[in-house]
Protein backbone atom coordinates (compact mmCIF):
# COMPACT_ATOMS: atom_id res chain seq x y z
CA UNK A 1 0.00 0.00 0.00
CA UNK A 2 2.75 2.31 0.34
CA UNK A 3 5.89 0.59 -0.33
CA UNK A 4 5.98 0.97 -4.22
CA UNK A 5 5.80 5.20 -3.39
CA UNK A 6 9.22 5.15 -1.55
CA UNK A 7 10.83 2.45 -3.80
CA UNK A 8 9.74 4.71 -6.57
CA UNK A 9 10.86 8.01 -4.26
CA UNK A 10 14.23 6.96 -3.85
CA UNK A 11 14.95 4.76 -6.73
CA UNK A 12 12.64 6.40 -9.51
CA UNK A 13 13.05 3.09 -12.88
CA UNK A 14 14.83 1.11 -10.57
CA UNK A 15 11.95 0.42 -8.03
CA UNK A 16 11.20 -2.91 -9.28
CA UNK A 17 14.61 -3.97 -9.75
CA UNK A 18 15.06 -2.87 -5.72
CA UNK A 19 11.37 -5.03 -5.41
CA UNK A 20 12.87 -8.08 -6.76
CA UNK A 21 16.05 -7.90 -4.34
CA UNK A 22 13.44 -7.11 -1.47
CA UNK A 23 12.13 -10.87 -2.63
CA UNK A 24 15.34 -12.23 -2.60
CA UNK A 25 16.55 -11.67 0.89
CA UNK A 26 13.01 -12.46 1.66
CA UNK A 27 13.97 -15.87 0.23
CA UNK A 28 16.69 -16.44 2.23
CA UNK A 29 15.00 -15.86 5.53
CA UNK A 30 12.15 -18.33 4.42
CA UNK A 31 14.97 -20.81 5.11
CA UNK A 32 16.38 -19.25 8.04
CA UNK A 33 12.90 -18.75 9.78
CA UNK A 34 11.59 -21.95 9.23
CA UNK A 35 14.83 -23.53 10.98
CA UNK A 36 14.32 -21.76 13.96
CA UNK A 37 10.58 -22.02 14.58
CA UNK A 38 11.25 -25.70 13.21
CA UNK A 39 13.43 -26.62 16.20
CA UNK A 40 11.72 -23.82 18.74
CA UNK A 41 8.10 -23.58 17.64
CA UNK A 42 7.17 -21.07 20.49
CA UNK A 43 5.66 -17.75 20.58
CA UNK A 44 7.75 -14.65 20.61
CA UNK A 45 9.70 -14.35 17.29
CA UNK A 46 13.17 -13.08 17.89
CA UNK A 47 12.90 -12.60 21.80
CA UNK A 48 11.87 -16.31 22.04
CA UNK A 49 14.94 -17.48 19.57
CA UNK A 50 17.31 -15.90 21.67
CA UNK A 51 15.81 -16.28 24.96
CA UNK A 52 16.45 -20.70 24.78
CA UNK A 53 20.05 -19.66 22.91
CA UNK A 54 21.66 -17.33 24.50
CA UNK A 55 20.94 -14.71 27.81
CA UNK A 56 18.02 -13.08 28.69
CA UNK A 57 19.42 -9.48 28.51
CA UNK A 58 20.70 -9.89 24.99
CA UNK A 59 16.80 -11.99 24.06
CA UNK A 60 15.17 -8.37 25.42
CA UNK A 61 16.99 -6.28 23.27
CA UNK A 62 15.37 -7.96 20.50
CA UNK A 63 12.27 -8.26 22.69
CA UNK A 64 12.43 -4.15 23.14
CA UNK A 65 13.19 -4.06 18.68
CA UNK A 66 9.71 -5.62 18.25
CA UNK A 67 8.30 -3.33 20.50
CA UNK A 68 9.11 -0.36 18.73
CA UNK A 69 8.15 -2.43 15.14
CA UNK A 70 4.73 -3.05 16.72
CA UNK A 71 4.72 0.58 17.75
CA UNK A 72 5.49 1.65 14.24
CA UNK A 73 3.28 -0.43 12.72
CA UNK A 74 0.88 0.66 14.95
CA UNK A 75 1.10 4.50 13.37
CA UNK A 76 2.33 3.86 10.05
CA UNK A 77 -0.94 1.67 9.20
CA UNK A 78 -3.21 3.77 11.02
CA UNK A 79 -1.90 6.56 9.35
CA UNK A 80 -1.56 5.76 5.81
CA UNK A 81 -5.08 4.29 6.29
CA UNK A 82 -6.31 7.84 7.27
CA UNK A 83 -4.81 9.03 4.25
CA UNK A 84 -5.92 6.90 1.97
CA UNK A 85 -9.41 7.53 3.45
CA UNK A 86 -8.98 11.54 2.78
CA UNK A 87 -8.11 10.30 -1.21
CA UNK A 88 -11.98 9.49 -0.77
CA UNK A 89 -13.06 12.39 1.57
CA UNK A 90 -10.57 15.61 1.65
CA UNK A 91 -12.08 17.23 4.57
CA UNK A 92 -10.55 14.48 6.68
CA UNK A 93 -8.43 15.88 9.44
CA UNK A 94 -5.68 12.98 8.84
CA UNK A 95 -3.73 13.13 12.10
CA UNK A 96 -6.80 13.98 14.63
CA UNK A 97 -8.07 10.56 12.85
CA UNK A 98 -5.11 8.47 13.31
CA UNK A 99 -5.33 9.10 17.12
CA UNK A 100 -9.21 8.12 16.55
CA UNK A 101 -7.93 5.22 14.70
CA UNK A 102 -5.74 4.29 17.76
CA UNK A 103 -8.02 5.35 20.28
CA UNK A 104 -10.87 3.21 18.54
CA UNK A 105 -8.57 0.15 18.61
CA UNK A 106 -7.29 0.72 21.91
CA UNK A 107 -11.16 0.64 22.90
CA UNK A 108 -11.65 -2.83 21.12
CA UNK A 109 -8.60 -4.55 22.84
CA UNK A 110 -9.55 -3.14 26.19
CA UNK A 111 -12.85 -4.74 26.01
CA UNK A 112 -11.60 -8.33 24.71
CA UNK A 113 -12.04 -8.01 20.82
CA UNK A 114 -9.34 -9.48 19.32
CA UNK A 115 -8.31 -10.80 15.52
CA UNK A 116 -11.25 -13.01 13.71
CA UNK A 117 -9.59 -15.79 11.24
CA UNK A 118 -12.76 -15.13 9.17
CA UNK A 119 -12.50 -11.06 9.14
CA UNK A 120 -8.74 -11.78 8.27
CA UNK A 121 -9.47 -14.15 5.65
CA UNK A 122 -12.17 -11.50 3.93
CA UNK A 123 -10.16 -9.14 4.21
CA UNK A 124 -7.18 -10.99 2.28
CA UNK A 125 -9.02 -12.55 -0.38
CA UNK A 126 -10.72 -8.99 -0.98
CA UNK A 127 -7.33 -7.30 -1.19
CA UNK A 128 -6.10 -9.70 -3.42
CA UNK A 129 -9.16 -9.20 -5.87
CA UNK A 130 -8.55 -5.42 -5.48
CA UNK A 131 -4.70 -5.72 -6.22
CA UNK A 132 -5.73 -8.26 -8.96
CA UNK A 133 -8.35 -6.05 -10.98
CA UNK A 134 -6.51 -2.67 -10.50
CA UNK A 135 -3.27 -4.51 -12.69
CA UNK A 136 -5.78 -5.78 -14.98
CA UNK A 137 -7.68 -2.62 -15.48
CA UNK A 138 -3.99 -0.72 -15.52
CA UNK A 139 -2.52 -3.06 -18.06
CA UNK A 140 -5.51 -2.42 -20.51
CA UNK A 141 -5.95 1.24 -19.48
CA UNK A 142 -2.39 1.54 -21.45
CA UNK A 143 -3.77 0.14 -24.14
CA UNK A 144 -5.48 3.37 -24.69
CA UNK A 145 -3.31 5.81 -23.07
CA UNK A 146 -0.41 4.24 -23.85
CA UNK A 147 3.07 3.78 -23.09
CA UNK A 148 4.17 7.19 -22.90
CA UNK A 149 4.40 7.68 -19.37
CA UNK A 150 6.60 4.77 -18.98
CA UNK A 151 9.15 5.10 -21.72
CA UNK A 152 9.23 8.83 -20.09
CA UNK A 153 10.09 7.65 -16.33
CA UNK A 154 12.21 4.35 -17.87
CA UNK A 155 14.35 6.96 -19.51
CA UNK A 156 14.86 9.48 -17.14
CA UNK A 157 18.24 8.95 -15.19
CA UNK A 158 18.42 9.20 -11.17
CA UNK A 159 20.33 12.25 -10.32
CA UNK A 160 22.57 10.58 -8.40
CA UNK A 161 23.02 8.03 -10.23
CA UNK A 162 22.82 4.10 -10.51
CA UNK A 163 24.13 3.00 -7.77
CA UNK A 164 22.94 5.14 -5.11
CA UNK A 165 19.38 4.97 -6.28
CA UNK A 166 20.04 1.26 -6.06
CA UNK A 167 21.48 1.17 -2.62
CA UNK A 168 18.66 3.97 -1.11
CA UNK A 169 15.73 2.09 -3.29
CA UNK A 170 16.28 -1.21 -1.68
CA UNK A 171 16.76 0.31 2.16
CA UNK A 172 13.62 1.89 1.60
CA UNK A 173 11.67 -0.81 -0.16
CA UNK A 174 12.69 -3.63 2.56
CA UNK A 175 9.76 -1.60 3.89
CA UNK A 176 7.85 -4.17 1.69
CA UNK A 177 8.31 -7.32 4.08
CA UNK A 178 7.44 -5.65 6.81
CA UNK A 179 4.99 -8.35 8.86
CA UNK A 180 7.03 -11.49 7.59
CA UNK A 181 8.52 -11.50 11.02
CA UNK A 182 5.38 -11.37 13.00
CA UNK A 183 3.96 -14.54 11.95
CA UNK A 184 6.67 -16.14 14.21
CA UNK A 185 4.70 -14.51 17.04
CA UNK A 186 1.71 -16.74 16.94
CA UNK A 187 3.24 -20.13 15.66
CA UNK A 188 1.36 -21.70 18.80
CA UNK A 189 -1.73 -20.96 17.26
CA UNK A 190 -0.68 -23.07 14.04
CA UNK A 191 -1.75 -26.78 13.35
CA UNK A 192 2.50 -28.63 12.24
CA UNK A 193 3.93 -27.42 9.25
CA UNK A 194 1.31 -24.63 8.71
CA UNK A 195 4.21 -21.88 9.48
CA UNK A 196 6.33 -22.96 6.46
CA UNK A 197 3.41 -22.42 4.56
CA UNK A 198 2.79 -19.03 5.70
CA UNK A 199 6.59 -18.27 4.76
CA UNK A 200 5.74 -19.02 1.12
CA UNK A 201 2.67 -17.57 0.48
CA UNK A 202 4.24 -14.53 2.36
CA UNK A 203 7.33 -14.77 -0.64
CA UNK A 204 4.66 -15.83 -3.15
CA UNK A 205 2.85 -12.31 -2.81
CA UNK A 206 5.68 -10.31 -2.02
CA UNK A 207 7.27 -11.17 -5.05
CA UNK A 208 4.43 -10.89 -7.52
CA UNK A 209 2.25 -7.93 -6.06
CA UNK A 210 5.39 -5.10 -5.23
CA UNK A 211 7.31 -5.30 -8.23
CA UNK A 212 4.75 -5.93 -10.03
CA UNK A 213 2.74 -2.37 -8.57
CA UNK A 214 5.93 -0.57 -9.12
CA UNK A 215 6.12 -1.39 -12.91
CA UNK A 216 2.41 -0.24 -12.95
CA UNK A 217 3.32 2.78 -10.92
CA UNK A 218 5.95 4.00 -13.42
CA UNK A 219 3.01 2.53 -16.53
CA UNK A 220 0.68 5.57 -15.38
CA UNK A 221 2.41 8.03 -13.00
CA UNK A 222 5.45 10.61 -13.75
CA UNK A 223 8.12 10.15 -10.97
CA UNK A 224 7.75 13.76 -10.42
CA UNK A 225 4.52 13.41 -9.28
CA UNK A 226 5.11 10.11 -7.54
CA UNK A 227 7.54 12.20 -5.07
CA UNK A 228 5.47 14.88 -4.75
CA UNK A 229 2.19 14.53 -4.62
CA UNK A 230 1.15 10.56 -4.26
CA UNK A 231 3.59 9.39 -1.62
CA UNK A 232 0.85 8.40 0.58
CA UNK A 233 -2.25 6.74 -1.62
CA UNK A 234 -0.35 6.04 -5.12
CA UNK A 235 -2.68 3.13 -5.33
CA UNK A 236 -5.77 5.17 -5.17
CA UNK A 237 -4.56 7.18 -7.64
CA UNK A 238 -3.79 4.73 -9.80
CA UNK A 239 -6.71 2.92 -9.75
CA UNK A 240 -8.53 6.65 -10.64
CA UNK A 241 -5.93 6.70 -13.78
CA UNK A 242 -6.71 3.24 -14.82
CA UNK A 243 -10.14 2.93 -14.00
CA UNK A 244 -11.69 6.51 -12.63
CA UNK A 245 -13.40 7.21 -9.10
CA UNK A 246 -14.85 3.56 -8.86
CA UNK A 247 -11.58 1.83 -8.79
CA UNK A 248 -10.11 4.58 -7.18
CA UNK A 249 -12.74 4.29 -4.14
CA UNK A 250 -12.18 0.35 -4.41
CA UNK A 251 -8.55 0.42 -2.93
CA UNK A 252 -9.10 3.36 -1.43
CA UNK A 253 -11.76 0.97 0.88
CA UNK A 254 -8.95 -1.64 0.65
CA UNK A 255 -6.04 0.31 1.75
CA UNK A 256 -8.73 1.42 4.84
CA UNK A 257 -9.48 -2.27 5.63
CA UNK A 258 -5.91 -4.03 5.43
CA UNK A 259 -4.37 -1.33 7.15
CA UNK A 260 -6.48 -0.91 9.94
CA UNK A 261 -6.30 -4.61 10.27
CA UNK A 262 -2.28 -4.73 10.46
CA UNK A 263 -2.66 -1.52 13.27
CA UNK A 264 -4.99 -4.55 15.17
CA UNK A 265 -2.64 -6.84 14.77
CA UNK A 266 0.14 -4.49 16.61
CA UNK A 267 -2.30 -4.55 19.42
CA UNK A 268 -2.82 -8.22 19.71
CA UNK A 269 0.66 -8.50 19.06
CA UNK A 270 2.33 -6.32 21.14
CA UNK A 271 0.13 -7.04 23.84
CA UNK A 272 1.07 -10.79 24.09
CA UNK A 273 5.01 -10.14 23.74
CA UNK A 274 5.17 -7.56 26.61
CA UNK A 275 2.56 -10.39 29.05
CA UNK A 276 5.63 -12.50 28.14
CA UNK A 277 8.85 -10.39 29.44
CA UNK A 278 6.70 -9.75 32.71
CA UNK A 279 6.11 -12.75 33.29
CA UNK A 280 9.75 -13.53 32.40
CA UNK A 281 10.19 -10.66 34.74
CA UNK A 282 12.20 -8.63 32.19
CA UNK A 283 9.34 -5.69 32.60
CA UNK A 284 7.15 -4.76 35.44
CA UNK A 285 4.77 -7.39 36.92
CA UNK A 286 2.09 -4.44 37.29
CA UNK A 287 1.88 -4.56 33.47
CA UNK A 288 -0.10 -7.49 33.84
CA UNK A 289 -2.98 -6.55 35.74
CA UNK A 290 -6.15 -7.59 33.92
CA UNK A 291 -9.70 -5.86 33.69
CA UNK A 292 -12.73 -8.14 34.40
CA UNK A 293 -12.95 -9.56 30.60
CA UNK A 294 -9.44 -10.46 31.43
CA UNK A 295 -7.24 -7.97 28.92
CA UNK A 296 -4.18 -6.26 30.14
CA UNK A 297 -5.26 -2.80 29.89
CA UNK A 298 -2.45 -1.27 31.29
CA UNK A 299 -0.09 -2.89 28.64
CA UNK A 300 -2.99 -1.46 26.20
CA UNK A 301 -3.10 2.20 27.41
CA UNK A 302 0.21 2.54 27.64
CA UNK A 303 0.86 1.24 23.93
CA UNK A 304 -1.75 3.59 23.08
CA UNK A 305 0.04 6.46 24.00
CA UNK A 306 3.38 5.66 22.86
CA UNK A 307 2.11 4.96 20.03
CA UNK A 308 0.42 8.58 19.43
CA UNK A 309 3.78 10.29 20.79
CA UNK A 310 5.49 8.59 17.61
CA UNK A 311 2.96 9.91 15.71
CA UNK A 312 2.80 13.83 17.09
CA UNK A 313 6.91 13.57 16.90
CA UNK A 314 7.07 12.42 13.00
CA UNK A 315 3.81 14.95 12.35
CA UNK A 316 2.43 11.95 10.38
CA UNK A 317 5.15 12.12 7.45
CA UNK A 318 5.89 8.74 5.71
CA UNK A 319 9.73 8.66 4.93
CA UNK A 320 10.12 9.27 8.53
CA UNK A 321 7.84 7.16 10.07
CA UNK A 322 8.63 4.50 7.48
CA UNK A 323 12.03 5.29 8.94
CA UNK A 324 11.64 4.10 12.73
CA UNK A 325 9.80 1.15 11.49
CA UNK A 326 12.09 -0.55 8.64
CA UNK A 327 15.09 0.58 11.80
CA UNK A 328 12.83 -2.05 14.40
CA UNK A 329 11.75 -4.65 12.13
CA UNK A 330 15.22 -5.11 10.14
CA UNK A 331 17.18 -5.45 13.50
CA UNK A 332 14.53 -8.08 14.33
CA UNK A 333 15.33 -9.77 11.63
CA UNK A 334 18.79 -9.16 11.90
CA UNK A 335 18.60 -10.50 15.87
CA UNK A 336 16.58 -13.57 14.34
CA UNK A 337 19.42 -14.18 12.11
CA UNK A 338 21.83 -14.50 14.46
CA UNK A 339 19.13 -16.64 16.98
CA UNK A 340 19.63 -19.19 14.05
CA UNK A 341 23.39 -19.19 13.89
CA UNK A 342 23.54 -19.94 17.69
CA UNK A 343 20.95 -22.40 17.36
CA UNK A 344 23.89 -24.45 15.09
CA UNK A 345 26.09 -23.85 17.11
CA UNK A 346 24.48 -23.96 20.73
CA UNK A 347 21.79 -26.48 20.19
CA UNK A 348 23.05 -28.72 17.73
CA UNK A 349 20.99 -32.38 18.61
CA UNK A 350 17.46 -30.01 18.66
CA UNK A 351 15.18 -31.60 16.02
CA UNK A 352 14.46 -29.31 13.30
CA UNK A 353 12.25 -30.12 10.03
CA UNK A 354 14.99 -28.23 7.85
CA UNK A 355 18.26 -26.31 7.94
CA UNK A 356 19.26 -22.83 6.16
CA UNK A 357 22.68 -22.99 5.30
CA UNK A 358 25.37 -20.78 6.88
CA UNK A 359 26.15 -19.22 3.39
CA UNK A 360 22.04 -18.40 3.31
CA UNK A 361 22.51 -16.87 6.91
CA UNK A 362 25.75 -14.58 5.96
CA UNK A 363 23.94 -13.40 3.08
CA UNK A 364 20.90 -12.85 4.93
CA UNK A 365 22.43 -10.57 7.50
CA UNK A 366 24.63 -8.73 5.06
CA UNK A 367 21.72 -7.79 3.10
CA UNK A 368 19.45 -6.90 6.38
CA UNK A 369 23.22 -4.43 7.17
CA UNK A 370 23.01 -2.74 4.01
CA UNK A 371 19.34 -1.75 4.22
CA UNK A 372 19.95 -0.83 8.59
CA UNK A 373 22.81 1.16 7.01
CA UNK A 374 20.68 3.04 4.32
CA UNK A 375 17.67 3.86 6.72
CA UNK A 376 19.66 5.30 9.01
CA UNK A 377 21.01 7.40 6.37
CA UNK A 378 17.99 8.22 4.97
CA UNK A 379 16.68 9.97 7.86
CA UNK A 380 19.39 10.46 9.89
CA UNK A 381 17.60 12.96 11.96
CA UNK A 382 14.75 11.03 12.63
CA UNK A 383 17.50 8.11 13.83
CA UNK A 384 17.68 10.16 16.95
CA UNK A 385 13.68 8.99 17.54
CA UNK A 386 14.24 5.56 16.79
CA UNK A 387 17.15 5.61 19.99
CA UNK A 388 14.72 7.98 22.16
CA UNK A 389 12.11 4.95 22.36
CA UNK A 390 14.38 2.33 22.26
CA UNK A 391 16.82 3.18 24.90
CA UNK A 392 14.07 3.86 27.70
CA UNK A 393 13.00 0.91 26.87
CA UNK A 394 16.27 -0.95 27.02
CA UNK A 395 16.51 0.84 30.48
CA UNK A 396 13.44 -0.31 32.01
CA UNK A 397 14.38 -3.76 31.09
CA UNK A 398 18.43 -3.24 32.62
CA UNK A 399 16.95 -2.28 36.09
CA UNK A 400 14.25 -5.16 35.84
CA UNK A 401 17.17 -7.62 35.09
CA UNK A 402 19.81 -5.65 37.50
CA UNK A 403 17.12 -4.69 40.05
CA UNK A 404 18.54 -6.79 42.66
CA UNK A 405 22.35 -5.63 42.53
CA UNK A 406 21.02 -2.20 42.50
CA UNK A 407 18.87 -3.31 45.74
CA UNK A 408 22.17 -4.75 47.01
CA UNK A 409 23.84 -1.07 46.38
CA UNK A 410 21.18 0.66 48.29
CA UNK A 411 21.83 -1.82 51.17
CA UNK A 412 25.01 -0.71 51.03
CA UNK A 413 24.34 2.93 50.97
CA UNK A 414 21.80 2.50 53.89
CA UNK A 415 24.02 0.67 56.40
CA UNK A 416 26.44 3.36 55.67
CA UNK A 417 23.87 6.09 56.49
CA UNK A 418 22.77 4.19 59.28
CA UNK A 419 26.38 3.86 60.99
CA UNK A 420 26.66 7.31 60.22
CA UNK A 421 24.02 8.77 62.13
CA UNK A 422 24.51 6.55 64.89
CA UNK A 423 28.16 8.29 65.07
CA UNK A 424 26.19 11.52 64.97
CA UNK A 425 23.59 10.76 67.67
CA UNK A 426 26.49 9.45 70.07
CA UNK A 427 28.01 12.40 69.75
CA UNK A 428 24.93 14.32 70.47
CA UNK A 429 24.26 12.65 73.55
CA UNK A 430 27.73 12.99 74.50
CA UNK A 431 27.09 16.90 74.03
CA UNK A 432 24.08 16.43 75.97
CA UNK A 433 22.67 18.01 73.02
CA UNK A 434 18.85 16.76 73.25
CA UNK A 435 17.18 18.27 70.39
CA UNK A 436 19.89 16.57 67.50
CA UNK A 437 19.77 13.65 69.24
CA UNK A 438 16.41 13.17 69.16
CA UNK A 439 16.55 13.92 65.39
CA UNK A 440 19.39 11.60 64.77
CA UNK A 441 17.12 9.07 66.32
CA UNK A 442 14.34 9.50 64.07
CA UNK A 443 16.94 9.31 60.78
CA UNK A 444 17.38 6.41 62.28
CA UNK A 445 14.25 4.77 62.65
CA UNK A 446 13.77 6.25 58.81
CA UNK A 447 16.47 4.29 57.34
CA UNK A 448 15.91 1.11 59.59
CA UNK A 449 12.07 1.49 57.95
CA UNK A 450 13.29 2.14 54.18
CA UNK A 451 15.84 -0.67 55.18
CA UNK A 452 13.08 -3.08 56.20
CA UNK A 453 11.15 -2.61 53.00
CA UNK A 454 14.31 -3.21 50.83
CA UNK A 455 15.41 -6.28 52.11
CA UNK A 456 11.26 -7.09 52.03
CA UNK A 457 11.55 -6.85 48.00
CA UNK A 458 14.70 -8.39 47.97
CA UNK A 459 13.22 -11.61 49.41
CA UNK A 460 10.33 -11.27 47.98
CA UNK A 461 12.30 -10.98 44.44
CA UNK A 462 14.74 -14.10 45.24
CA UNK A 463 12.00 -16.45 47.04
CA UNK A 464 10.94 -17.14 43.32
CA UNK A 465 11.94 -21.06 42.71
CA UNK A 466 12.82 -21.94 39.29
CA UNK A 467 12.59 -25.67 38.41
CA UNK A 468 15.12 -27.74 35.63
CA UNK A 469 14.01 -31.36 34.93
CA UNK A 470 16.94 -33.47 34.81
CA UNK A 471 17.62 -36.91 33.19
CA UNK A 472 21.10 -37.22 33.69
CA UNK A 473 23.87 -37.05 36.84
CA UNK A 474 26.79 -34.94 34.61
CA UNK A 475 28.35 -32.68 36.72
CA UNK A 476 29.35 -30.74 34.44
CA UNK A 477 25.72 -30.10 33.10
CA UNK A 478 24.04 -29.71 36.26
CA UNK A 479 26.76 -26.64 37.15
CA UNK A 480 25.92 -25.42 33.78
CA UNK A 481 22.34 -24.99 35.13
CA UNK A 482 22.97 -23.18 38.24
CA UNK A 483 25.63 -20.79 36.15
CA UNK A 484 23.00 -19.79 33.87
CA UNK A 485 19.99 -19.22 36.79
CA UNK A 486 22.88 -16.98 38.50
CA UNK A 487 23.59 -15.31 35.60
CA UNK A 488 20.03 -14.79 34.70
CA UNK A 489 17.39 -15.13 37.05
CA UNK A 490 16.85 -13.39 40.62
CA UNK A 491 16.13 -16.53 42.59
CA UNK A 492 17.94 -18.40 46.04
CA UNK A 493 15.85 -21.66 45.24
CA UNK A 494 16.51 -24.32 42.38
CA UNK A 495 14.69 -27.62 42.73
CA UNK A 496 16.23 -30.14 40.23
CA UNK A 497 13.44 -32.64 39.37
CA UNK A 498 13.74 -35.96 38.15
CA UNK A 499 10.67 -37.67 36.90
CA UNK A 500 10.53 -41.50 36.88
CA UNK A 501 8.96 -44.97 35.87
CA UNK A 502 10.88 -47.02 38.12
CA UNK A 503 13.44 -45.76 40.73
CA UNK A 504 16.26 -47.79 39.05
CA UNK A 505 15.93 -44.43 36.43
CA UNK A 506 16.99 -42.45 38.71
CA UNK A 507 20.46 -41.67 37.97
CA UNK A 508 22.96 -42.64 40.96
CA UNK A 509 24.95 -40.29 41.69
CA UNK A 510 21.96 -37.35 41.05
CA UNK A 511 21.67 -37.01 44.79
CA UNK A 512 25.33 -36.43 45.33
CA UNK A 513 26.36 -34.14 42.67
CA UNK A 514 23.17 -31.93 43.87
CA UNK A 515 23.89 -31.96 47.16
CA UNK A 516 28.09 -30.86 46.18
CA UNK A 517 26.50 -28.13 44.27
CA UNK A 518 24.25 -26.58 47.31
CA UNK A 519 27.31 -27.18 49.53
CA UNK A 520 29.39 -25.33 46.45
CA UNK A 521 26.53 -22.72 46.39
CA UNK A 522 25.67 -21.80 49.82
CA UNK A 523 23.71 -18.65 48.47
CA UNK A 524 21.40 -20.78 46.80
CA UNK A 525 19.12 -23.31 48.36
CA UNK A 526 19.23 -26.02 45.73
CA UNK A 527 17.01 -29.17 46.66
CA UNK A 528 16.20 -32.93 44.31
CA UNK A 529 12.87 -33.57 44.40
CA UNK A 530 11.94 -37.15 42.28
CA UNK A 531 8.06 -37.36 41.01
CA UNK A 532 6.90 -40.58 39.69
CA UNK A 533 6.15 -40.28 36.11
CA UNK A 534 6.51 -39.45 32.47
CA UNK A 535 7.97 -36.13 31.09
CA UNK A 536 4.78 -34.89 29.79
CA UNK A 537 2.67 -31.58 28.96
CA UNK A 538 0.42 -32.94 31.43
CA UNK A 539 2.91 -33.68 34.43
CA UNK A 540 4.63 -30.24 33.71
CA UNK A 541 1.14 -28.35 34.03
CA UNK A 542 0.18 -30.15 37.30
CA UNK A 543 3.25 -29.62 38.83
CA UNK A 544 3.52 -25.99 37.94
CA UNK A 545 0.10 -25.61 39.71
CA UNK A 546 1.21 -27.22 42.55
CA UNK A 547 4.01 -25.82 43.19
CA UNK A 548 2.64 -22.11 42.19
CA UNK A 549 5.86 -21.91 39.42
CA UNK A 550 4.96 -20.39 35.32
CA UNK A 551 6.24 -22.99 32.74
CA UNK A 552 8.54 -20.04 31.70
CA UNK A 553 10.65 -20.56 35.08
CA UNK A 554 10.94 -24.36 34.40
CA UNK A 555 14.26 -25.15 32.30
CA UNK A 556 14.87 -28.32 30.69
CA UNK A 557 18.45 -29.08 28.39
CA UNK A 558 18.35 -29.43 24.60
CA UNK A 559 16.63 -32.53 23.69
CA UNK A 560 17.18 -34.76 20.92
CA UNK A 561 14.61 -36.38 18.43
CA UNK A 562 14.39 -39.81 20.30
CA UNK A 563 14.47 -37.64 24.47
CA UNK A 564 11.24 -35.75 23.88
CA UNK A 565 7.87 -37.73 23.08
CA UNK A 566 6.21 -34.67 22.40
CA UNK A 567 6.40 -31.03 20.48
CA UNK A 568 8.32 -28.50 22.61
CA UNK A 569 5.29 -25.84 22.16
CA UNK A 570 2.93 -28.56 24.33
CA UNK A 571 4.97 -27.68 27.74
CA UNK A 572 3.38 -23.93 27.76
CA UNK A 573 6.66 -22.29 27.51
CA UNK A 574 9.32 -24.43 29.41
CA UNK A 575 12.56 -23.33 28.63
CA UNK A 576 15.97 -24.71 27.05
CA UNK A 577 18.96 -23.41 28.64
CA UNK A 578 21.81 -25.96 28.49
Amino acid sequence: MYVSALAIGYAGRWAPVCLLLVAATLYLFRSIYAEVVGALPLNGGAYNALLNTTSKYRASIAACLTILSYMATAVISSNEAMHYLHSMWNGLPVIAATIGLLAFFMVLTIVGITESSKVAVGIFVFHLMSMALLFVVGVYALTSIGTEILWLNLSTPEPAGFGSALFFGFAAAMLGISGFESSANFVEEQAEGVFPKTLRNMWIAVTLLNPGMAMLALSLVPVVAVREQFQNDLLSHMGFVAGGNWLSWLVGIDAVLVLSGATLTSYVGVTGLVKRMALDRCLPSFMLKENHRGSPHRIIVLFFLLSVSVLLITQGELKSLAAVYTLSFLSVMALFAIGNLLLKIKRTQLPRPSRASYLTVLIAMIAVGIAIMGNARLNQRYLIVFLEYLVPTMLVVTVMLTRVQILELVVFFLDEARRKVKREKLEAIEGNDRRSAAWWGIATRRINQFDKRVHDLLDQIRSQRIVFFTRGDHLPNLNKVIQYIKDNEHTERVKFVTLYRNESDIPVKLAEHIRFLDEAYPEIDIEHVTVEGDFSPARVAALAKEWNIPANLMFIGSPTGESLKHRLEEFGGVRLII
